[in-house]
């Protein structure tokens, strides 16, 4: 597994990562949320014994990330903030350069050169050099070097960073196969990220963990937990609805978008109000687009635990 306790990082004029403990056990998929210096590549980096905590520990598969560096690293695979590779290399150089630091040889290096080269669609650029490659390219070149030896452990930092949405679709299957043998750890600001692939989801701020739970869990602290939004076909019972929705007990707020002729019934407490909204808007003679309960909105509460 990985472990951390107590794990700081602390600058002359500033602490980016301030006692972190945490746990990650094989199977789960750990999104790694913050905003921008909130310490997640900070912590990241530390994972991966590229920059040395001062206090608190570390490990990898039970191997301490300071004290057994070469056994930790092994454990793993990093793909850090950018996916730095050898700008000059060509891509088949390259990733033959990785097979042989990893140790791969014979039938079990050209097994895994040919799994990540068809997984991650590299064949048509095998033979550019790097620097020439696109941003999403580039990426995933360096997710190519990360699962190269098949660690049981997988940082990723920013996976899908700068990959249009069939690519990302692709980066989020590949990760969800993965999932069931590897401990993997993402760290992300791409919500809906988390909400794809992550079994668990950390957000930390100002170098402190502030929340640690399953993506629908953390969902289930919105205050749009169980809202009901409606979308009318006739904008001009905007009115008459916003007014009929406020009158009801259990209705604590309703928010109107009018560019959409949109209404969103916020419950008092998450008490269940579909059936009742429903009820009501046949009895207004409500004509409707759309009509739909919600589960929550996890950018809301991003905002409100990191503000």
């Amino acid at each position: 597994m990985i472990k951390t306790e107590q794990l700081c990082k602390r600058y002359p004029a500033v602490t980016a990562v301030e006692d972190v403990t945490f746990e990650v056990r094989p199977g789960e998929v750990l999104g790694f949320l913050g905003p921008n210096g909130a310490g997640k590549t900070t912590t990241m980096r530390m994972l991966a014994g590229f920059v040395t905590p001062t206090s608190g520990r570390a490990s990898i598969c039970g191997h301490d990330v300071e004290e057994e560096p070469l056994a930790a690293r092994q454990s793993l695979g990093y793909l850090p903030e950018g996916a730095p590779c050898y700008g000059e290399m060509r891509v088949s150089a390259f990733l033959q350069f990785i097979a042989e630091l990893r140790r791969l040889e014979g039938a079990r290096k050209r097994a895994r050169l040919q799994y990540v080269i068809e997984r991650l669609q590299l064949a048509s650029v095998l033979e550019r050099q790097i620097e020439t490659l696109s941003k999403g390219f580039r990426r995933r070149v360096g997710l190519a070097q990360a699962i190269m030896h098949d660690p049981p452990v997988l940082i990723l930092d920013e996976p899908t960073d700068g990959l249009d949405p069939n690519q990302k679709h692709e980066v989020r299957t590949l990760i969800e196969e993965m999932a069931s043998e590897k401990i993997i750890v993402i760290s992300t600001h791409i919500l809906e990220e988390v909400a794809a692939v992550c079994t668990r989801a950390i957000i930390i701020a100002r170098g402190r963990i502030v929340a640690d739970d399953t993506p629908l869990q953390l969902t289930s602290r919105s205050r749009y937990h169980n809202a009901v939004s409606l979308q009318l076909a006739r904008a001009e019972q905007l009115e008459t609805a916003r007014a009929a929705l406020a009158g009801l007990t259990q209705v604590e707020q309703v928010e109107v978008t009018e560019r959409e002729a949109r209404l969103t019934a916020l419950p008092r407490a998450g008490a269940m109000i579909l059936q009742e909204v429903a009820a009501l808007a046949a009895q207004q003679g409500l004509q409707l687009k759309e009509l739909h309960l919600e589960s929550g909105r996890l950018d809301e509460v991003f905002r409100t635990i990191t503000a």
